[in-house]
Formats: structure tokens, sequence, C-alpha cells
């Protein structure tokens, strides 16, 4: 059901731009879509990690132009970033001949260069799709499938691991070939073993705010770097940040940013975790959870296409939200997330969703029945939630 509804919105953006950009972290089943597209144009497929596709492009304008009626997709497109001008022509030659849409499908991962290059180059031409790993309600239902890819995460060869041993080994190369291999493409200067440090840090650091100059002393770095790669890791979507809510409301907010691993099983593979019971025993496993359900609720958003608001909120005081999302039309809801089958309404919470405006609450559980905790709050099961969405 989730993949016809990804294949949908697909050939929507494609019958409304001329380039579609379906973005992602590598392994997340970019090219499995893109090549299970059922379209009325025929596809043209060039993987440009292959030397032998890089070369027919010689001379782009000549061999393109042979695809006038197809959609020709360009994988690994950030691999040659001087076809940009190129698209451009042609796809405004093909407009004056009233081919206005479902030219060109790119994929890519999101470095900061290629989403840079293809916005200035393409301007006006391109929409933009994100596709995350698998998540949770494409990956069956009950408690043990929940728990399994709580701790596995979402990308299909760890998800599909024959142990949660193998899935971590799986997600700890992952890791290491962003390491070993993209970061220093984009002009990383610090070792493989610095960056991994990096991301055992980020990983101890789950779903909290993050102060860079003190991550810097701990890896010798200044906080302007520490920055600069928190982005990098961002813009490749390994990394996400969430926004402190803020308002002139008359109280001392925490102002940084949430940062959480979107893939729980990297996260665990760099904690050294091998086993969903080692976690449980962890002083992340809150925080896992969090991140976790956080990344399953913006995920199952963006892919309705609603245009929400999400941010956190603190105050200095220690009142907080752990998701504030704000729907079009001035709804808020304010949501809570609990690794608990039996939470409570605190005070606290009551408070803050005054001072947020919103008008209902949602205490996350892992899973069970729902239940009202008051005439604003109920608790709601995760997967129960994202159905709701």
């Amino acid at each position: 059901m989730i993949l016809r509804h990804l294949q949908s919105r697909l050939i929507q953006y494609l019958t409304e731009f001329p380039v579609v950009a379906l973005l992602g972290s590598r392994q997340a089943g970019k090219t499995t879509l893109a090549k299970s597209l059922s379209w009325s144009k025929k596809v043209h497929y060039l993987d440009l990690e292959r030397p032998s596709d890089i070369a027919k492009l010689s001379d782009p304008e000549l061999y393109l132009s042979r695809f006038q009626d197809q959609l020709v997709v360009l994988d690994e497109i950030q691999r040659v970033p001087d076809l940009f001008p190129v698209l451009r022509s042609l796809i405004d030659e093909r407009r004056q001949q009233g081919e206005r849409f479902g030219h060109f499908l790119l994929l890519g991962s999101a470095s900061p260069d290629l989403l840079r290059q293809s916005s200035e180059t393409l301007a006006g031409r391109i929409g933009y799709l994100e596709l995350p790993p698998l998540y949770l309600l494409e990956v069956g239902e009950g408690v043990a499938a929940g728990e399994r890819h709580w701790f596995r995460g979402g990308y299909p060869d760890s998800w599909l691991a024959v142990s949660d041993e193998a899935a971590m080994r799986w997600c700890e190369n992952f890791f290491m070939t962003y390491a070993e291999r993209t970061l220093p493409q984009l002009g990383v200067t610090a070792t493989p073993q610095q960056l991994r440090r990096f991301g055992v840090m980020l990983a101890h650091r789950q779903a909290s705010t993050l102060n860079f100059a003190q991550l810097g002393n701990a890896l010798d770095l200044d906080g302007k770097t520490v920055r600069h790669y928190l982005d990098l890791l961002e813009g490749l979507f390994l990394v996400r940040t969430l926004p402190a809510w803020s308002r002139n409301v008359g109280k001392r907010l925490v102002k940084a940013p949430k940062v959480c691993w979107r893939d729980s099983g990297v996260l665990h593979a760099l904690l050294g975790l091998s086993e969903l019971e080692a976690l449980l025993g962890h002083p992340v496993c809150g925080p896992s959870w969090e991140g976790y359900c956080i990344e399953q609720i913006l995920n199952r958003i963006a892919l309705k296409g609603t245009s929400v608001d999400a941010s956190h909120y603190r105050t200095h005081a220690g009142a907080e939200v752990d998701l504030v999302l704000e729907f079009p039309g001035g709804d808020v809801l304010a949501v809570e997330i609990k690794r608990t089958l039996s939470p409570k309404l605190t005070s606290s919470l009551k408070e803050s969703m005054r001072t947020l405006g919103a008008q209902k609450g949602v205490l996350l559980i892992p899973w069970g029945e729902r239940f009202p905790l008051s005439n604003q709050v109920e608790a709601v099961p995760l997967r129960t939630f994202l159905d709701d969405l």
C-alpha cells in the first residue's frame, strides 16, 4: 500500500514538473522505486556510477536528445553535476515544442552541492520528493515487528538481515561508507576515525539539544566545524535537527535545536548495541524511542504531503513538549513521547499546552489501546497515531 502511494505521488510530480528529484540517503530504495514505476512513457535508466553509462554522456546533449519521448532516469546524479545546464537547455527546448512535463527523474543523495546546483540551474523546472527508509506502517503489524523495526531501523538490508547482530554490522558499515567516502568527497578533512567518534558522540546525545562548543572541545574541533559537519549529515538525510518553538510568550525558552539520528538502526550500531535487550538496559533507550517516534511521525506527514511546522518546546525551568505540530489553519498538537503503557498527565504538560495554544495533546505509547487522560489529552499507541495522521 505504501509503495503504491509513493508511486502515485511520484507520478503526480512527473505530471507537474519537467524534472523531479527523488532524494534520500543511500540504500533507502530510490532505485527500486524508480525501476518499478508504471507510467505512460517508456523509461530509460542510466546509472551514473557505472563507467559505461557515464561514457554514453561524453556528449550529453547529443545522447539525451535521442530520448525526447521518454522519461530518462539519472541515478546518482550528484556524480555528474555538469549535466544540470544541459538538462535545462533540453527542457526549455521541449517546453517550446509543447512537451511540458515528465522529462527527467533524478535520483541522488541530497548533498548540499546537489541541492544548490539543481535549485539554481533548474529553478522553476524541478520538484523535490524525499524517500525515507522503510517506516513502521510498511513492516507489518504486531509488537514484535514494531520492536524489531525500532532496533534495526528502516534500511531494507538491515531490516531483512538474518539476525540483529548482522543488522548492526550492516548499519556500522553503512555509516563508515559515508565516513570513508561520501564526506571526504564533500571536502571534510577529518579522518574516518574522527568522523566515527563524532557520530558516536551525537548518538549519546540523541534527542537532546547540542552545545557545539562543548562537542567541539571533546573532538578537538572548533564549534563552527562541528556545525558544518552536522549540516552535512543533515543534508545527506542521516541526521535531523528539530528547531525550538519560539514565540514572545514571556518565558525563558531553550532556543537550541534538538538533534536526532534519523535511522534508529544506525544510532544503535554507533552505540555498539547488538540486540534489543542491550538497548532496553542502556541509558539511551528513552531518547532512542523518542527520536524513533519523531522520525516516524515526520516521515508519515511528508508522505501524506501535508504542510506542518514541527518543533520542540522547552523552558529553562524544565517544562517541555517533545514534538509540537502546527497544522495549516492554526491547530496545534502537543506530542509527548513515553516508553510506557501507563503514562501520567502532568501539570507541566498542561501548562505547556496553554503556552503553545495547543487544542489537543497526545501521550504516545508503544502499543495497546488508546484511552483518554483528560478532555484534551489522550494516550495513543504510535501505530494508531500514524494511521490517524
